[in-house]
């Protein structure tokens, strides 16, 4: 899942809002627990007290050793869980044995009728919830009746079951948010499958985007067909409107040259210059439009080995007095282009090596990698006369010849160049160990294919 992508997004929106939710819930199970509980502790005080009021009035003795509550945790010191009672002096008369060595500070509250009740701390700083409810017995009079019970306990129970909480909500929401993004790159799916066909499409191995997609992206899947569809007949259309134009040109201009051809006027001269110039034109034009042609051309790949195995072993039998070596290694990539793209751009410089090599001409063709794209690398060397930096820099002039006498019109290497321009790669030319031209041609690779 890449930074930035649509299922990296909707991985971390899902994330987001589970974490809000997921806290929000622990809070709000917290605070149900903290009210459950607070409500139990509540409903043990009212039963334990009207448990003391009963006992009292039954046996009329508030100070008898016989009133006694069932819980245990009367029994405990400084558990939290107290009652006394006291007469209507404020003096103490009977207590829990829970409460030994612990005095209790008087609630300051307002009576609601005969009870009221308060928070208040003990000796010990616990936290108690207590309840006071006045009685009148007819043996001493007006007595009252103090029970309390441990609220710090119920503090620290909250605060081990948020944490509790916490934790399991944690997991839960770590379950989640790996579901989230699961379903995030499975309703993506679609969308990656659709971009693996439009690659493949480019890379050569499908003529049209296959496969089936969502109604959602269904239609736009067939708009990519539809443009492909489109633009190869723009394409065939430009062809043959450049096919048309060459035609229709070059008639009048060979019977103007025809006409001018052989006249000494002034009129003749100038004609045969300017239709010489015009046919420059037109034939530079029409290589221009032709490489444009070629460069809006996507699903094309070509065996590289095979392309330049055939080249090397034509140029042998063409140039029988040299040496033609031919170097490919196994596993030299496609070309991702046009066959006759790539035997255009290394049989023009194959070519010109034969033409200006002594006796030695070396053709290699290897794969290599850069920036994590894997590249066409082919490699010519001669053993001839070598090129300058300045005239290196001639050499890829269009037109520009540096002897006259080799046969060629000097288009070849320029028609290389914007070649290799159309298709995004690399030419240079240097020294040779061999003493002559060495031409580097780097092109893109096809993904598939050796």
């Amino acid at each position: 899942m890449q930074r930035g992508s649509i299922a990296f997004r909707l991985f971390w929106l899902a994330a987001s809002w589970l974490i809000i939710a997921l806290v929000a819930t622990a809070f709000l199970l917290t605070e149900l627990y903290s009210q459950a509980l607070d409500r139990d502790l509540s409903e043990s005080l009212d039963f334990h007290i009207s448990s003391l009021v009963g006992q009292t009035l039954e046996t009329q003795s508030p100070s008898s050793q016989e009133l006694a509550v069932a819980d245990t945790r009367f029994t405990r010191p400084t558990s939290g869980w107290y009652w006394q009672i006291r007469n209507d002096l404020g003096q103490i008369i009977n207590f829990s044995p829970s409460l030994v060595g612990t005095v209790l500070p008087e609630l300051t509250a307002d009576f609601s009728g005969t009870m009221r009740s308060a928070v208040i701390e003990d000796a010990t700083g616990l936290r108690l919830r207590a309840v006071e409810r006045v009685i009148n017995v007819e043996s001493v009079g007006r007595v009252s009746i103090l029970v309390t019970g441990n609220l710090s306990d119920v503090d620290e129970r909250v605060i081990a079951f948020r944490g509790q909480a916490l934790i399991v909500l944690g997991v839960v929401g770590i379950m989640l948010a790996g579901m989230s993004a699961m379903i995030a790159r499975f309703a993506l799916r679609p969308v990656e499958k659709l971009r693996e066909a439009v690659e493949a499409v480019r890379e050569g191995e499908a003529p049209a985007v296959e496969g089936a997609f969502p109604q959602e992206i269904s239609p736009l899947a067939d708009e990519v067909n539809e443009l492909l569809r489109s633009n190869s007949q723009i394409i065939e259309r430009a062809r043959n409107q450049v096919g048309n134009l060459a035609h229709g040109l070059k008639t009048p201009l060979a019977v103007l040259r025809n006409e001018a051809d052989g006249q000494k006027s002034q009129l003749a001269q100038s004609v045969m210059i300017e239709t010489t110039n015009m046919s420059r034109i037109v034939s530079t034009y029409l290589d221009k439009a032709r490489l444009a042609a070629r460069s809006s051309v996507v699903g094309k790949r070509s065996d590289t080995s095979a392309i330049m195995d055939r080249l090397g072993r034509v140029m042998g039998k063409l140039h029988k007095s040299l040496d033609v070596g031919i170097e490919i290694a196994p596993d030299t990539p496609w070309f991702r282009g046009d066959e006759s793209d790539l035997e255009e751009m290394a049989g023009n410089l194959l070519d010109n090596a034969c033409k200006w090599a002594r006796s030695n001409v070396v053709l290699s063709a290897a794969g290599s990698i850069e920036d994590e794209t894997r590249q066409v690398v082919i490699c010519i060397e001669d053993d001839g006369p070598g090129l300058s930096e300045q005239q290196v820099e001639q050499v890829l002039r269009r037109g520009v010849r540096l002897d006259e006498k080799t046969p060629g019109s000097g288009l070849g290497l320029d028609i290389v160049k914007e070649l290799v321009d159309v298709y995004g790669g690399a030419l240079s030319l240097s020294r040779s160990e061999l003493g002559g031209v060495k031409a580097v041609l780097v092109l893109p690779a096809a993904r598939s294919g050796h």
